[in-house]
């Protein structure tokens, strides 16, 4: 016998109904892939004209009227979506990079602690940075899905060992919406004295995420999907009190004390969160990227969250009540 099946939320009592109307796509259409490329929200196009006239009416000044501090304002942004502390979160390209500039940040040919542990339903831009890694002297360690669902969470935790730097691990993986507990990754690499860095590309948005109380070492994520955000706008969280023992050799002129005296190096890197930071930002998708973000953070994953259980439940009663199978 098929579950009840959950009623729809009366429009009039959705506290999200109001947000929605913000993103004409929506508006027109069913829109349900923004796993994939978050809908617009028309505050972004307002902010992309806003861009194109300040170059347009302000030219080089732009740069010291807000262009140069955007990689760490709009980070500020993404950091009030996944519970990150101001100045501990800068904007990147794209998740890949970010993952680069933390792997960086570790010399694997020296030392006991060279490996890293991953799983294989991890992105796979992900796991071809850190297998292209093996030949700077990464150990890697990659545990199998045995569904390709689930993840084997003892098999991980016991993975992670005292030979262990990294793992760079997923909060919800992208091939199946599974959730991890990452909180017994951070608890059981805290014992053992590797790190984490939690990729919340897939949570954040959608699922609640505070990077402060898992107390995770590092976080990666973007605003390409859940954030609304467009390409181009992905964001590094490091743990505030670990910069000063974290000197990254992936870096650039905005990482410098003092960037427009144009020194011939080696570079003198900030102390606080710009140090993360590379070369000349991305301005424009910075501006696209303010919106989506802002309203996330303004909303909270939390009613997200509640109304996607919902949906899903709704939506599973009316297959099944169908003899649809499901999964």
């Amino acid at each position: 016998m098929s579950a009840r099946i959950p009623p729809p939320l009366p429009a009039t009592k959705d506290p999200l109904d109001p947000w929605r109307k913000r993103f004409p796509i929506v508006n027109r259409t069913n829109y349900l892939i923004s796993n994939s490329l978050g809908a617009m929200p028309e505050r972004a196009r307002e902010d992309l004209a806003e861009y194109a006239e300040t170059w347009a009416a302000r030219g080089v000044r732009a740069w010291g009227e807000g262009w140069w501090e955007m990689a760490v304002t709009v980070g500020d942004l993404a950091g009030r979506v996944i519970g990150a502390p101001p100045g501990s979160v800068t904007m990147h390209q794209n998740v890949t990079l970010a993952s680069a500039i933390v792997a960086s940040c570790f010399d694997f040919r020296r030392g006991p602690r060279r490996k890293v542990v991953m799983v294989d339903m991890e992105f796979p831009s992900l796991l071809y940075l850190w297998h292209r890694l093996r030949s700077q002297g990464v150990e890697l360690e990659v545990i199998r899905s045995e569904d390709g669902v689930s993840l084997p969470t003892d098999r991980l935790l016991a993975a992670i060992d005292r030979r262990t730097a990294l793992v760079p691990i997923s909060h919800v993986l992208f091939r199946s919406s599974w959730i991890l507990d990452a909180k017994a990754v951070a608890e059981r690499a805290r014992k053992v004295g590797a790190r984490v860095c939690l990729d919340v590309f897939q949570s954040a948005g959608t699922v609640p995420v505070d990077v402060t109380a898992l107390d995770v070492d590092f976080a990666v994520g973007g605003a390409l999907k859940w954030l609304c955000g467009g390409p181009g706008a992905a964001y590094l969280y490091v743990r505030p009190d670990l910069r000063k023992d974290l000197l990254p050799r992936l870096t650039g002129w905005q990482a410098h004390e003092a960037p427009f005296a144009f020194e011939p190096g080696p570079i003198r890197a900030r102390e606080d969160g710009w140090r993360f930071l590379t070369g000349t930002p991305n301005i424009p998708a910075l501006y696209a990227a303010r919106a989506g973000i802002g309203i996330l953070g303004e909303i909270g994953s939390g009613p997200v969250r509640e109304k996607s259980l919902r949906q899903t439940a709704r939506l599973v009663a009316l297959a099944e009540r169908e003899g649809w199978k499901v999964t």
